[in-house]
Parts: structure tokens; sequence; C-alpha cells
């Protein structure tokens, strides 16, 4: 049987300290065979030279800011039949991609996701939510960097939302759960996130803000589906 082709998109934003880590746990995977693409958004540290330095990997500059726009611009780029995300400062597992092709491949499912466990960058003052037990525990994993999904889904739900600065992952699962896309959990750890000072959720003011108006779209759509009321994606 062929192997399909994974197009793996990293976004990035002057991370020159871990972006480097993050391309070697893609590049050391049993699994091939694979693409991958790196988004910057504007990067004015080391970041554009040492991806550089990755002679197989494909650089693109983002013009535009914004999380959200530079997934999309990856995917849209994408020659992958199949679509995964890796944070620039998160890790995979060696076999991350070969444990998730494999269920994909045999399975009807249109994408999956895995557990994820948290570990903490050396020097981080941890807040009261990341106790001991919480970092000791895997986790369900519903984010980009746990997703390989078949490139169909996004022609069905479509890219994710410019308006979420953060929370634009949320709110694109929430629609694919609305339009019952067929998804499955794999039941092992297959990312390892940091968990650092400049996360992009540790912004909580904004990070809750945008939840809440997820959670509201999701409950307006589901209304309208209740109510034969077409809801724009």
């Amino acid at each position: 049987m062929d192997r399909p082709l994974v197009s793996v998109i990293v976004v990035v934003s002057n991370g020159e300290r871990y972006i480097s880590s993050a391309l070697h746990s893609i590049i050391r995977q049993n699994y091939s065979p694979f693409e991958i693409i790196v988004v910057d958004g504007q990067s004015v540290d080391r970041t554009a030279a040492i991806v550089h330095s990755f002679k197989s990997v494909k650089y693109l500059h983002q013009a535009e800011q914004g999380l959200a726009h530079g997934r999309n611009m990856g995917i849209e780029s994408a020659r992958g039949e199949l679509i995964a995300f890796l944070d620039s400062d998160d890790l995979w597992t060696p076999h991350k991609l070969s444990v998730q092709i494999g269920y994909l491949l045999q399975s009807p499912v249109q994408y999956v996701n895995a557990w994820v466990k948290l570990f903490v960058e050396p020097g981080y003052g941890l807040n009261s939510r990341y106790t001991k037990k919480f970092l000791e525990q895997a986790h369900i994993g519903r984010t980009p960097g746990t997703l390989i999904a078949r490139r169909s889904v996004f022609d069905i739900i479509g890219l994710f939302s410019n308006d979420f600065s953060i929370a634009c992952d949320v709110e694109w699962f929430m629609r694919a759960n609305a339009c019952k896309i067929s998804m499955a959990i794999i039941p092992e750890v297959l990312l390892y996130k940091r968990i650092h000072n400049n996360n992009l959720s540790s912004n909580m003011i904004v990070n809750k803000r945008e939840i809440m108006t997820v959670i509201r779209q999701s409950l307006m759509r589901q209304r309208h589906q209740e109510d034969g009321i077409p809801y724009g994606k």
C-alpha cells in the first residue's frame, strides 16, 4: 500500500530557542513521506537562519499577523493528502506519525488526535493550575499538535478562523464536531507540550474571552441546526 504524503505545518514567531528541537522531532519520525512547512510570523531573531539550515524544510514568510493566518498559509501551500501541525516549542514522539496514520489508513475516521503530556521549561515559575499531579498525568489532546487530518476535512468545514488570536483551534474543533466529522483519539502520549513564560495560551484574559465567544457561537450554530436554518462556517 502506498503511504500518503503528510504535510507538517509549523507556525513560529521569534522561536530561535526551541525551533531546532521541534524540527528535529519531526525529522526523526519513523514514517515517510512527509514535508515540513515552516511559516514564520515576522521573526526578528535567528529563527529564519535556523530554519534555513534545515535544507529539506520549506520556509514561508508570513506578511500578516496571527496564528490562524499562519496555519492557513501552511495548509494552502501543502501538497500532502494528510495535514499535521506542531507548535514551534513542542515535541513529537518518534512514532507519532506512524501510529496515527496507521490508524487513519485502517479506519473510516476523518481525523485523529492523541494524548499529550506537559513538561516545564527550567526556570519557569508555575502558576497554581499546574500542580505536580496535573503535570504527571497524560491528557486528551484536542489540539493541533496531536492532530492529523485528511485534507478533505478542511474543504468541508473550512480553515482556522482569523477572528481568534488564541482559541482558533478550539473554534475549529467545535466546527468539526458540529459538522459531525468522524474522529478518534489515540490513547497514547504522542505530543510533549512545553510550558514556559511565553506560551500564547498564558494570556488568560484573552484566552478566556475568546473561548466564551467560541462557546456562544457553538450554541448559536446548534440552535440554527435544530431550526433547520443554515449557519455560516
